[in-house]
C-alpha cells in the first residue's frame, strides 16, 4: 500500500513569483529574488567559498528535476544543474497574500489562508501598549527589551546582557506575521519563557498574529547561542488540511520538525524535533518503519532560520549540499509505490537586502512511481496530488497533477 513523504526545505525559493512586486524587504521589492539561481550563481562566481568551493553541487535532487524545475520557475540559467530530470519536477506559486511559515505550509497542505494577517510596523516601538502591558503581566515583570524589527541572533547578541540583569523578555518581530519572545534558558528559565508564549498566544491569534514563537538561549555575553526548544505556538488552521484528510481516512501523520507548531497539533499523530542532522535521520527511520496508507510530513529549517535570514550565502550552499549529500540511501530505501516530494514554503534569498523572506516560486520534486514535467501548478495541488497517490479524498481547491 502506498505511503507519502512530503519534505520542506524551508525557504528554498526557486524564484520567479508573478505577485512579488507586492512584497517588501524594507524599502526593496522582492521581484527578481531568487534563493536558489542566486546562490547557484555566487558559487560560480567564487562568492560562497567559506566552509566548500566551486559551483553548487547537488547531483540527486538535480537529477530528479531541481534545476529544471528552477529553469522553469525563475528563468535562471542554474550553473552546474545540467541533468536530464528522472523525476517527477515543476514549480508551484503561491496565492495565500503572505511569504511565512503558515502560509506556505497551509497551503501546501490544501488551504490557503483566508484573511490577510495583521504585521507590525517597522519602527520602534513597534508593538501596541496592551500587548506589552500583556506580556508584562503575564511574564510578572516590569518591562520588555527589543519592541523593535530585529534577526532574532542579531537582538540576543544586543540585549542578551540587560535581559540578564534586568529579567525583561526580549519581544521582536520580523515582516512575517509573528511576535517572538527570547529569553535565556536558565537566568529566565525554559518552563517560564515556553509558558508565557503559550498564554499569550490566543491573544495574538485573536489579532490575527500567525505566530508566537519561543526563542530560548543559553550561554553567556558575546557567546549566546539559540537552543533547538524553539517552540512556535501557531494559530489553528480555519479548515481540513492534507493532515486531517490522511487522518479521516485512517492513516497515520507522522511530523518531523516543525510540522507540529505550524498546523497547532491538529492531525499530527506525533512528532520527533532537533537539529536538521538529527531530522535527516528521523527521515531515513521513517522509511524504513512508517506504515502503509501513511503521510510523514517533514520540515528542514535550518535553511532559513542559520542562513537565509543571515544573509550567509556560502552557509546555505553548504546546508544544499549536505542535504542533497544525505538523500542517496534514503531514496534507495523507498518501496517501489511510494512517493517523496521535495518542495519549499517560500524564499529567503540570501543575497537579497534585509533579512526577511522572499516571495518566490517553490520545486516541486519527487522520487517515486512518477516521472515528467508537470509544469506550473499551485501550491494546494501539492495536497490533492499527495492525497491522489495515498487514495484519500482530497477537500480542498487544488488538482492532482499525478
Amino acid at each position: 500500500m502506498a505511503r507519502a513523504f512530503l519534505v520542506v526545505m524551508d525557504s528554498v525559493g526557486i524564484g520567479g513569483a508573478p505577485d512579488a512586486d507586492r512584497f517588501f524587504n524594507g524599502d526593496v521589492a522582492d521581484t527578481g529574488a531568487n534563493t536558489l539561481g542566486h546562490i547557484a550563481d555566487a558559487c560560480v562566481a567564487g562568492r560562497a567559498e567559506d566552509g566548500r568551493n566551486g559551483p553548487l553541487k547537488m547531483p540527486v535532487l538535480d537529477g530528479l528535476g531541481l534545476g529544471a524545475a528552477a529553469r522553469l520557475a525563475g528563468d535562471a540559467e542554474m550553473p552546474g544543474f545540467t541533468a536530464e530530470p528522472a523525476g517527477l519536477w515543476g514549480a508551484a506559486t503561491e496565492v495565500s497574500p503572505g511569504k511565512d511559515t503558515p502560509s506556505g505550509h497551509w497551503e501546501l497542505a490544501g488551504l490557503p489562508v483566508p484573511w490577510d494577517w495583521t504585521y507590525f510596523p517597522d519602527r520602534t516601538p513597534c508593538f501596541p501598549d496592551h500587548l506589552v502591558e500583556e506580556v508584562k503581566r503575564i511574564a510578572g515583570v516590569q518591562g520588555i527589551l527589543g519592541n523593535r524589527h530585529a534577526s532574532g541572533t542579531v537582538i540576543i547578541a544586543e540585549e542578551g546582557e540587560r535581559h540578564q540583569k534586568t529579567g525583561w523578555p526580549i519581544c521582536y518581530t520580523s515582516a512575517d506575521s509573528v511576535f517572538q519572545i527570547a529569553a535565556h534558558e536558565q537566568s529566565f528559565g525554559l518552563d517560564r519563557l515556553l509558558d508565557l508564549c503559550e498564554r499569550l498566544a490566543p491573544s495574538l491569534h485573536e489579532m490575527k498574529v500567525g505566530r508566537v514563537i519561543a526563542r530560548p538561549f543559553i550561554g553567556d555575553p558575546g557567546a549566546y547561542t539559540r537552543t533547538a526548544n524553539r517552540r512556535d505556538y501557531a494559530i489553528t488552521p480555519p479548515g481540513p488540511t492534507l493532515c486531517d484528510w490522511v487522518q479521516q481516512a485512517g492513516g497515520k501523520v507522522h511530523a518531523i520538525g516543525k510540522i507540529k507548531d505550524i498546523f497547532a497539533t491538529r492531525g499530527i499523530d506525533d512528532v520527533v524535533k532537533g537539529e536538521d542532522r538529527a531530522l535527516m535521520d528521523h527521515l531515513a527511520r521513517a522509511v524504513s518503519d512508517a506504515e502503509d496508507g501513511s503521510l510523514t510530513f517533514a520540515n528542514f529549517v535550518e535553511f532559513d532560520s542559520l542562513y537565509g535570514h543571515r544573509r550567509d550565502v556560502s552557509g546555505y550552499a553548504r546546508h544544499l549540499e549536505w542535504f542533497d549529500a544525505c538523500l542517496p540511501p534514503i531514496l534507495a530505501a523507498l518501496r517501489p509505490d511510494d512517493l517523496m516530494l521535495f518542495t519549499a514554503d517560500h524564499g529567503n534569498d540570501p543575497s537579497w537586502p534585509g533579512t526577511d523572506h522572499t516571495r518566490e516560486r517553490v520545486p516541486v520534486v519527487a522520487a517515486g512511481p512518477y516521472s515528467g514535467q508537470i509544469g506550473q501548478v499551485a501550491f494546494v495541488d501539492v495536497a490533492a496530488s499527495v492525497a491522489a497517490h495515498l487514495g484519500v479524498p482530497a477537500q480542498g481547491p487544488g488538482k492532482r497533477f499525478i
